[in-house]
This record gives structure tokens, sequence and C-alpha cells, in this order.
């Protein structure tokens, strides 16, 4: 019997003895070293059984080897972190320090390579701190090791040293230190790193490297400068899928969907060399659930399923998304319902698509069904089932899954999990308790959940809370305009007039503006943008005569103009005219000049619906005979015969 075994016949060498064929009962076969034989054989018998994955086998044999060499204790390391064994990989620096090998460089950038892959940062460090000549792949390797472990600062002002005593950088470095920028929750005060980063890779002549200007795209869309991140993309002297994906995603994740898909279509029209991958993909498809451009999107299902991409899960989960998000919540459960394997990511898509549709109760119905199944829910699944409870009304529900996060799946709660609970009781009027919840937080609450607070108190019209909520965001986010437009609708529906006054000169004061409503349609394919105007655009002519028209039918029929979100103490009719402007009345307009007969107008919109525009749109339902999907940042509307699927709860 062999000690290893090999799918092929392995000449050994001569030196090497065995052991007598042990019993039945002996545990394990070993193999020996002659001690005759020269260091160079031994290190060859070792480097061998790394490589067949005997790791075992190999540290005991380096135990009797009193002179390995580099490249054995190089395939010792990689054997440790394939057999993922952190007490091994500890036993093989320690002999590598008896041996003398702890000023090696090459060495070095391997252990530290090593413990990053163990999670071990504190080995890291010291492999770093005690290694006298460092050269650039052991800087590279430790910057590495932190910007993973999330220490962006750390390689940052590392980086700093390593410039000050004049160790240049490489192409690796720079790709490190942009990541570093992000992995960091000082996102301000490191995304000015990042532009002196970019700097140097300008002045070093470093920015015709592809892979180091994609990641500078990565850098700035993660920090949310689009205008950054697409001049550096339109000055890429060569650009490769990986660039063209990346700066996709940078549109779709920071509000701009429809450069998305203008993006992706120049990929498709202009490059026939380059074929987008599963992370193009996943993007585009977000991109289209986010204007719910239904056709598009099954445009670029049939894509996937040419290419291949059907069966990977990223890729799957997002479609399961897209079709919930353009209304076709039965095409989503289709999907999911088809697929082989199902991770935790496909899980929380059903999850999420059932509650913005506001089916809170088959929400948690899946999220049961997935627990059952023998998938362990994530944070995110917490967000997506506390958000469909809060859409529901759900709070009972809602308070008993938040409180099972930590008891049963020992999830500690988060700021996004407590932002959920504060709108679930927020929503359903039941303010102090979400405001007592904020006081008994053991982490700081932040914009998001102090802005759930506030954007409850707007549903309620509650001005002793929301200013309360408006003192600690105008402190936390004193650029956000849309925390100063909250708390003036707020002081408006309270006819509080002089409160509207101040907050419209502080926006002023601090040099913001509100920033308009902006709702999206899709007809035959191509998708058009409106936004919300005051006066009225001469191009928009048709749309505003057919708006003014259909306000007075209504008006014969029950509906009365919503105009206390006019921010404006003027007369009745001067309101109703600018309520009749709002972005989501003229794509409805549009949709209905547009549609087919008997085809559904969808229609995204970028904020919350306004009370006038979903009354309005309910009664054009009815009047027109009209099926209107409306998806606005909260939750899906569906109307039809002048009844809305949110039962007026949004």
């Amino acid at each position: 019997m062999w000690a290893f075994q090999s799918p092929k016949t392995t000449l050994l060498p001569s030196h090497a003895t065995f052991l007598p064929r042990p019993s039945l009962k002996s545990p394990i076969c070993s193999i020996t070293l002659n001690p005759t034989a020269s260091t160079a054989d031994n290190n060859k018998l070792i480097q061998s059984l790394c490589k067949q994955g005997n790791l075992t086998q190999a540290l005991e044999l380096l135990s009797h080897e009193p002179n390995p060499a580099q490249h054995t204790y190089e395939l010792l390391i990689l054997s440790c972190t394939r057999q993922n064994s952190l007490l091994d990989a500890q036993r093989v620096h320690r002999h590598l320090l008896e041996n003398g090998f702890d000023q090696d460089p090459f060495l070095a950038t391997k252990l530290i390579n090593m413990y990053s892959f163990f999670d071990s940062i504190d080995n890291a460090r010291k492999v770093f701190d005690k290694t006298r000549s460092r050269t650039i792949y052991v800087y590279n390797a430790l910057f590495r090791a932190l910007s993973l472990a999330g220490h962006g600062e750390e390689v940052l002002n590392m980086y700093r040293r390593m410039n000050s005593i004049g160790s240049p950088s490489d192409r690796f470095t720079y790709t490190y230190v942009l990541k570093a920028c992000v992995a960091s929750e000082c996102f301000v005060s490191l995304l000015n790193k990042g532009k002196e980063i970019h700097a140097h890779i300008l002045r070093h002549g470093y920015d015709g490297y592809v892979h180091i200007m994609t990641t500078l795209v990565d850098m700035y869309a993660k920090f949310g400068c689009v205008s950054n991140a697409s001049c550096v993309f339109n000055q890429m002297p060569v650009k490769n899928v990986v660039s063209w994906s990346a700066m996709i995603a940078c549109y779709a994740k920071n509000g701009k969907a429809f450069e998305a898909l203008e993006l992706f279509r120049e990929l498709m029209l202009e490059t026939q060399d380059l074929c987008p991958n599963s992370v193009t993909m996943v993007s585009v498809l977000q991109a289209c659930a986010a204007l719910a451009a239904l056709e598009q999107g099954r445009l670029i299902h049939g894509y996937i399923l040419r290419k291949g991409l059907d069966s990977i899960l990223p890729v799957i989960s997002a479609l399961v998304t897209m079709y919930a998000r353009c209304g076709k919540l039965e095409l989503g459960q289709r999907v999911f319902d088809q697929m082989d394997k199902r991770d935790v990511v496909s899980w929380n898509s059903l999850i999420s698509s059932y509650g913005v549709h506001g089916f809170g109760k088959k929400a948690i119905g899946i999220f049961e069904e997935m627990i059952y199944n023998g998938v362990e829910p994530s944070p995110i699944s917490f967000v997506s089932v506390l958000g469909a409870c809060s859409h529901a009304g759900l709070v009972d529900e809602g308070k008993m899954l938040f409180k099972s996060m930590h008891v049963a799946h020992g999830i500690c709660p988060s700021v996004e999990h407590y932002a959920c609970m504060v709108d679930l009781l927020g929503r359903a009027n039941r303010l102090e308790e979400a405001a007592k919840i904020i006081e008994n937080m053991r982490i700081e609450p932040g914009p998001k959940v102090w802005g759930s607070l506030l954007g409850s108190c707007r549903i309620h019209c509650n001005v002793e809370l929301a200013e309360r909520a408006s003192i600690r965001l105008f402190d936390l986010e004193p650029t956000n305009a849309g925390n100063y437009v909250l708390l003036a609708d707020i002081y408006a529906e309270a006819g509080m007039w002089d409160g509207v006054k101040r907050v419209k000169k502080l926006l002023e004061a601090r040099g913001l503006q509100k920033v308009p409503g902006r709702s999206w349609i899709e007809v035959k394919r191509k998708i058009y943008s409106f936004v919300s105007v005051d006066e009225v655009n001469p191009r928009m002519e048709q749309l505003h005569a057919l708006l003014v028209k259909l306000s007075m039918e209504l008006k014969e029929e029950g509906y009365v103009p919503q105009t206390k979100v006019v921010l404006y103490d003027l007369k009745a009719a001067e309101k109703e005219r600018i309520v009749l402007g709002h972005s989501e009345k003229l794509a409805v307009a549009f949709g209905l000049i547009n549609s087919s007969k008997g085809g559904v107008i969808r229609i995204t919109k970028s904020l919350r619906l306004c009370e006038d525009c979903h009354s309005f749109t309910k009664f054009i339902s009815k009047f027109a005979n009209k099926e209107i999907l409306v998806r606005d940042v909260n939750r899906f509307h569906h109307f039809r015969d002048g009844v809305c699927s949110c039962g007026d709860y949004w």
C-alpha cells in the first residue's frame, strides 16, 4: 500500500524508503526521508506531496529536512490555503522563521496573502512589520489584505508613508489603494483621497492601464460621483467588457437607469468583439427594473437564454426582480420556480418582489418556506421581509420577525433593520412607538432611520416629531434637499406658511434646490422621460390640453384636486394648475395617447406618489377603462377600475 496515491504510476526517487505494510488497524501510511539523500531530492519529495494534496505527510517530512528550499515553503503555504488549515499554516510559518527565511520578501508576500485568506489580519501585519526589506510586492500584499478586510484608511496611511520614503508604486498598487478608498465608512474624506490617487495615476502615466481606470470608475461609482466616473470612462484609450460593465453598473446603481440602458445599447452596436458577461446582464436587468421597461427586459431575457447565462444565480435572481418590478409578478415567480438551484439571494428577490406589490403575508410565507428548505436568512432577507410588512401594515408580524433576528438567527440588527421598523410603525401611525425605538437604539441611528421617521411624519402630518427628525437630518445630511422639502410639505399641510418660508430660506442659504420629480414610461420598446414642471412647456401642449380636459371631466365624476402638496400660499386654481404638471400625470396622459387598446400603462416615478396623483390615477383607470401600473420610490400601485392595490396605504 502506498503512502499517497496518484491516478498515474509515479516513480519515486531511489532514496525513498517505505515502512512495513501496515495492519488493517493502522490509521495511516507514511513516507520517511532517506538521511543519505541529497537536500534537493528531499525538497522535491516534499514539493511532490504538496502538489498531490498530501499536506500532513509533507509537514511530517519537513520536520526532518534541515534545508528546505524557498520553493518548498511556497508550495507548503499554498497547500495550507488549499486545505483551509490555519494551524498548519502557522506551523509552516514557525518552521520558516527557524530556518532563517523571515527576511525573504518573496515568502513574506506569500505569508501575507495566506493570512489574508484566513482573515487573520493581525498575523499579516506582523509579517509585514518584521520584514525589513520591503519590495513593492510586500506592500501590495498587505494593501490587498487590508482592503479586503475593510481597513481602507490604514491602507491609505501606509500608502502615504510608502510615497514619503520614495518607494515607487506599480499598476497593482494603484488598484488596491483605489479599492481601499471605498473599504471604509469615512466616505467623504476618502473620496478626496481617491481623487489624489487619480492625480498620481495621471502624473505617473498609468492611465493607459485598463484595469486601473476601470477600478477608478468603480471608485467614483461607489461614491455616487457619476459625472467623474463617466469622464474617466470616456477618456479610456482601451475598454474591455469589464470597463463597460463597470460604467453600466455605475449608472444603474446611482439612479441613472435610462443612461445605463443607453450605454448597453452602445456596447451592443459599437463593439462587435466584446460580449457582455453575467455582471453586465445583472446591471442591465436592474436598469430595466428601475424603469419598469418590460419589453426591454424581455429582450434581455432572450439574450440571456441565447448566451447560456440562465444558469448563473445572480442573473436569474435579477430576472425575478426585473419581472416583478415591471408589474409581472407571475413571470418573476415562474422564473424562480424553474430554477434548479436557489441561494439566499434568489429567495430575497422573491420576498422583496411580493413585498413591493403589497402582498405582505405572501412575502412572510416565502420567508418561512426559505428557512424550511434549509436556507439560512441573511441580513438582507430581514430587510426584504420587514419592508413587506411595512407596505402591508403588518405591524405585529414585523415586530415578531425583528425580534427573531437575534434570538433565532443570531443576526444583530443594523441601521437598515431599524429604519424598516421605524417605517413600519410610522406608516401605521404609531409614531411615538417609532420614536421610542430610535431612543433605545444601541447604534447611531443615522440618516436612514431619521429619514424613515420624517417620511412617516409627512404621511400623518406630525409637526413636532418632524421638526425633531429634521434637526438631526440637517446635521447629518446638510446638502440633501429632499429632507428640507419634506419638512416644508408638512408645514404646508398644517397651514404653517411661516415654517414653509423658513425652510425655503434655509434651502436658498445653503444653495440647494428641490429636485423635480421624474417619471418614465415605455412605449413600443422606447423609454420616455417626463419632469414635473410648474410652468406649461410648449412641447407638452398636447399632454397638458388632455390633462386639463380630463381634470374637468373627472371633477364631474367626483374627483377633488388635493393641492396641499403645493408649497406656495396661492389661490386654489393656481395650485390646481401646478399639480396638473406633475410628471406622473404627464406620463399617464402620454400613455393614454400612445398605448394600444387594452394595453397596460406602466410608469416609474422617482419620488413618492403624491396624494393628488394617486387620486387622479384612480379616477382615470375607471374613466378610461385602463389598467395603470405606477411604481414609486416606496412600492407598486396597481390601478384598475378606480381602485388601487395599495388600499390607499403607501
